[in-house]
């Protein structure tokens, strides 16, 4: 991922030797960058946090917070850590990442692989970003509470970032998912934004739901929000969708994120700015590979998006030429904000 180190040489290795490596770099400097790109059509406030630009990372690439100086210099205007979980655990057995590089996507099964809400939250505590922080929160994986689960690590890690996502959606932890139906994310959500009241006040709640929910999933999910009063919604996770894909490994288990995953989050995410009329942020994440995608992301509904996969085959420097080329895209639409063009194309998506 990181430009010095080279995309070649990353690519050589296997894919999560290439992931530490990339983080080896970044803690040795070599990631380069300039910090944030920022702009008066790029300044963006999403459920009240101020963000320099609307181009954040999304978690999973820095599940420890051990690399939050280095990234916030690669353009972002807002980073994602984790997930974390009360307890460190090792994930699922390796290899469980696969590179799909004729389909520029890669499939995953960590399965939640972290140091633990204490020493993940013991970092958030020292860090000092120039950009928005947020950490994903999840579950054990012998866990008999998962909604206990998210509840603690809020408890603990919470009043250190801006934003906590309650992440239901990972198809990496068996019966997660089961947490987006109706009964069970209110009592999880009800839950969480009590612990957010006690403990962590300023710190805004997102749910990151799946991209492969019915409409009538979509619609309870869409209640349930607005019932607790959540702050946002990021909208996808990864799919286990294999529909289209061409690339070796297309049938490992897992999750499916990259460029296959483009056109059904963005689906995804006009039909949630079309039930929720506005009333809830939305994030898009799910194949950001270039500006225009970005952009089509945010006429679709988003206020914000993340990328990830995106960075394995473009580098670094992605976050910030994303920025820039939006920017581009913003003034040639005669927009003064970004905020301007939210949900300006979202028909096109429904």
């Amino acid at each position: 991922m990181t430009a010095r180190i080279g995309l070649p040489l990353l690519h050589r290795l296997p894919p999560e030797a290439a992931h530490t490596a990339s983080l080896i770099a970044l803690k040795l400097g070599l990631g380069g960058g300039r910090g944030p790109v920022s702009t008066a059509r790029l300044n963006t406030t999403l459920a009240g946090i101020e963000m320099p630009n609307p181009i954040g990372l999304a978690a999973g690439y820095d599940k420890n917070a051990e690399v939050i100086a280095p990234l916030a210099k690669l353009g972002f205007g807002f980073l994602e850590l984790g997930a974390a979980t009360p307890r460190a655990q090792p994930g699922n057995p390796k290899p469980r990442l696969f590179r799909l590089s004729e389909d520029r996507a890669a499939i995953n099964r960590f399965g939640f692989n972290n140091d633990g809400m204490q020493a993940i939250a013991d970092r958030l505590d020292a860090a000092r970003a120039p950009v928005p922080l947020g950490l994903n929160l999840g579950a054990n994986k012998d866990s008999t509470d998962r909604a206990s689960d998210f509840v603690s690590v809020l408890a603990r890690a919470g009043a250190a970032v801006d934003f906590a996502t309650v992440n239901v959606s990972s198809p990496n932890t068996e019966k997660l998912r089961d947490l987006q139906g109706k009964a069970a994310l209110y009592d999880l959500l009800d839950r969480v934004m009590s612990t957010r009241d006690q403990h962590a006040r300023g710190t805004k709640i997102f749910l990151k739901i799946a991209p492969d929910l019915s409409a009538t999933e979509l619609a309870e999910i869409v209640e349930v929000a607005l019932q607790t009063r959540i702050d946002g919604i990021i909208a996808t996770n990864t799919t286990l969708s294999r529909e289209g894909l061409v690339s070796a490994g297309k049938d490992q288990a897992g999750g499916l994120s990259g460029q296959p995953l483009f056109e059904r989050s963005t689906r995804i995410l006009a039909q949630l700015s079309h039930l929720t009329g506005g009333q809830l942020p939305l994030i898009g994440v799910g194949g950001v590979g270039s500006a225009k995608q970005a952009y089509d992301k945010i006429k679709a509904g988003a206020s914000a998006v993340q990328l990830y996969t995106a960075m394995v085959y473009s580098g670094a420097g992605l976050a910030a030429e994303i920025a820039t080329g939006l920017d581009a895209l913003v003034a040639a639409d005669g927009f003064e904000n970004v905020s301007q063009a939210v949900g300006a194309g979202r028909d096109a998506w429904l």
